[in-house]
């Protein structure tokens, strides 16, 4: 394998602004509002941001500064004065408008009215929320952490969040945020954006209260597998106990056995035969069917 190695620092700002957030993505969009001094509005989106806690609830976003002017955003400047936000999630109903509300305008300038949002009254706090968004956080900033002093340099805005509105048309019948309605967008790299919608998700179970096997009891002739990949071997080391032989030799009999009978000759193909069927199984997550059909071969 071939690696392109850098150095952050002594490459510079612009490279190192491209290979850095070329690399990390998607990440979540923190459209934030805020309010300056004398009750002017502000909308900015930052892509550098996430939920970090939730005991207590807290949301960390970054303003950097200009790469070319060194200059602070107008959200920084406004948090600093009037230590509060709402964090208001970006679909891809709304991505084009936020987009827009990211223009480089005065700061006295009201990017609700440039971008056509439409603003409505917090519950806890001054800054607006935007109707348009499906998930809409108040907050209020109990601290601003500075990381540098040179253009490119982020701002670590810590916010304690005091009041979530959601969107009740995202809601399943649990009254839990469905990950497909919710429609979510990302920015990526350069001009890049991604979608959440079902084509691009996909879900993994957490061995929240389980332990796996693991990759270091997978047999080595099943590890070094021409048929299976590093997912497929991941999968079958999140097994917690592998089948017995009574198990596995009643599954060759039932499921296996025309495969046995057909290449009875030939070990080299049965054992490719297997390990495909096996992949088979683990593409519609049926794990211990998998593991028998790969332990039968030597059984």
């Amino acid at each position: 394998m071939t690696m392109l190695t850098i150095d952050p620092i002594e490459m510079g700002l612009p490279k190192a602004h491209h290979y850095l957030l070329g690399a990390v993505g998607p990440r979540p969009i923190c459209f934030a509002s805020t309010i300056d001094e004398n009750g002017v509005p502000n909308l900015a989106p930052f892509s550098f941001f996430n939920v970090f806690s939730s005991n207590p609830p807290i949301a960390i976003f970054s303003p950097a500064r200009s790469g070319r002017t060194g200059k602070q955003k107008d959200t920084y400047n406004n948090v600093k004065k009037i230590a509060e936000v709402v964090i208001n999630l970006v679909d891809y109903k709304m991505v084009e408008q936020m987009s827009l509300a990211s223009s480089p305008y005065d700061p006295n300038v009201n990017e609700f009215t440039k971008s056509g949002f439409t603003p409505i009254e917090s519950e806890n706090i001054k800054p607006f929320r935007v109707k348009e968004s499906p998930v809409q956080m108040e907050c209020e900033v109990i601290e601003v952490k500075e990381l540098g002093d040179k253009g490119g340099a982020g701002n670590l805005i810590i916010c304690k969040i005091v009041k979530v509105h959601i969107k009740k048309e995202i809601l399943n019948e649990k009254e839990m945020i469905d990950q497909e309605k919710i429609d979510l967008v990302a920015r990526m790299g350069g001009d890049w954006y991604c979608r959440t919608d079902k084509n691009s998700m996909f879900e993994i179970k957490k061995p929240i209260t389980t332990c796996g096997i693991g990759w270091d009891n997978i047999p080595e002739e099943i590890l070094n597998s021409a048929f299976l990949s590093g997912n497929d071997l991941g999968k079958l080391g999140g097994i917690e106990q592998l089948p017995d032989e009574t198990e596995v030799n009643e599954f060759k009999l039932i499921e296996l056995s025309d495969l046995f009978i057909t290449h009875e000759d030939d070990a080299k193909k049965l054992e490719q035969l297997l390990h495909k069927k096996a992949k088979e199984y683990l593409n519609i997550d049926e794990l211990e069917n998998a593991w028998k059909t790969l332990l039968s071969f030597n059984n």
